[in-house]
């Protein structure tokens, strides 16, 4: 469970302090910023973030992996939150830094993270959500094999704005798992 492969050549890996600085370069926009449970401004945040992550992993609430690219450096995340192994359920998120945007990182890392979470965790039904205002993040999600589900609408709220989510869905039995 240490580290992950996807097809397309990147390796999925466990947080660690050494990726500080991927977390800080993420976090910097205030789209991503905003999207946080608290700020990740410094180091101190950035660590505090890793941190997090490592606890819900020895919790087994949450896998979080940082997506590394051809020079060694994590470029992007993929993770598995909220597990439920009593209704084999577990929520999807990813992000990218700026630089790796559009290349095909975020779909390889979140197919490599399906996998996983099929295989060794057992679990059933993959779920993610995404702004209705993003089309990039629809994208990659098609791309990873979650079909669109439907519109929750006022989900999110980031300041006085509020933002209907769509949600898409895979499950273990889903076709896409047996290309």
């Amino acid at each position: 469970m240490d580290e992950l492969t996807a097809p397309e050549g990147f390796l999925l890996r466990p947080w660690l302090p050494a990726d500080a600085s991927a977390v800080l370069r993420a976090f910097a926009p205030a789209e991503m910023d905003r999207q946080t449970d608290r700020p990740v401004s410094d180091r101190a945040d950035a660590l505090a973030w890793i941190a997090d992550r490592t606890r819900e992993r020895g919790a087994r609430t949450g896998y979080s992996w940082a997506v590394v690219g051809e020079e060694g450096g994590a470029v992007g995340c993929v993770a598995v939150r909220a597990v439920n192994q009593v209704h084999g359920t577990g929520w999807v998120s990813y992000w990218t830094t700026e630089a790796v945007r559009g290349r095909g990182v975020a779909p390889a890392g979140v197919r490599a993270l399906a996998r996983w979470a099929f295989g060794d965790l057992g679990l059933y039904r993959l779920e993610l959500g995404h702004r209705t205002d993003n089309p990039a993040s629809c994208r990659v999600a098609v791309r990873a094999g979650f079909a669109p589900e439907g519109i929750e609408r006022g989900k999110l709220r980031y300041g006085d704005l509020r933002y209907d989510v769509e949600r898409h869905a895979r499950l273990a039995d889903d076709f896409v798992n047996f290309d």
